[in-house]
């Protein structure tokens, strides 16, 4: 058996992050930082947590959804979560709440909720303590993210609640990668092997 195949099929980086390489081909991702919710044989599936979508914020959504917040003062950021059904939000969350409907714990440190229940709490002051709300997904098929990978299209990193909640938007591309003791004024866009 090849060696390559055997690293594939062990290979989870659900809870982990992706940090683009300078070299990233595809524009939507360049200089991204995406949050793996799920990671398997079957492909993977990401959120971009480090591109707002400008312009938009959390009070346009509630009043698209017709929802009333407790507060007029909803500036929280709306983000780009990836590529794929760009109408379809994702909350990306603290583990403390719990949802009624649907939440799905991502490692000890998150959890996802796709349901409008959270957006509803979250008008009321009742959601999680830290949160990214954001529309659109990001998607990998069987064996896609592996060979990005081995193409150094992709860094590998820790996700931690600082990094993704705490951290300011701009900021999280070069914090990710000093994270993993990669200076990103160092990192080069071509790709290559020692």
């Amino acid at each position: 058996m090849d060696s390559t195949e055997d690293s594939s099929q062990t290979l989870d980086l659900t809870g982990q992050l992706l940090v683009a390489m300078p070299g990233m081909s595809d524009p939507r991702f360049a200089h991204s930082v995406v949050f793996l919710c799920a990671h398997s044989e079957e492909g993977a599936m990401g959120l971009i947590v480090n591109k707002a979508i400008d312009g938009v914020n959390l009070a346009d959504l509630f009043e698209q959804l017709s929802i009333t917040p407790k507060h007029r003062e909803i500036r929280s950021k709306l983000y780009f979560g990836g590529p794929v059904e760009t109408g379809r939000g994702f909350v990306l969350h603290s583990p403390e709440y719990q949802s009624g409907l649907s939440n799905l714990r991502v490692e000890d440190d998150f959890a996802l909720t796709t349901t409008q229940d959270i957006l509803d709490d979250m008008a009321q002051d009742q959601g999680p303590t830290k949160s990214l709300t954001l529309l659109g997904y990001s998607g990998w098929g069987p064996g896609q993210l592996e060979r990005e990978l081995g193409e150094n299209g992709w860094l590998v990193a820790q996700a931690t609640p600082q990094l993704i909640f705490e951290t300011d938007t701009a900021d999280k591309w070069a914090e990710a990668l000093k994270s993993i003791g990669v200076d990103p004024l160092t990192l080069s866009a071509a790709a290559g092997r020692a």
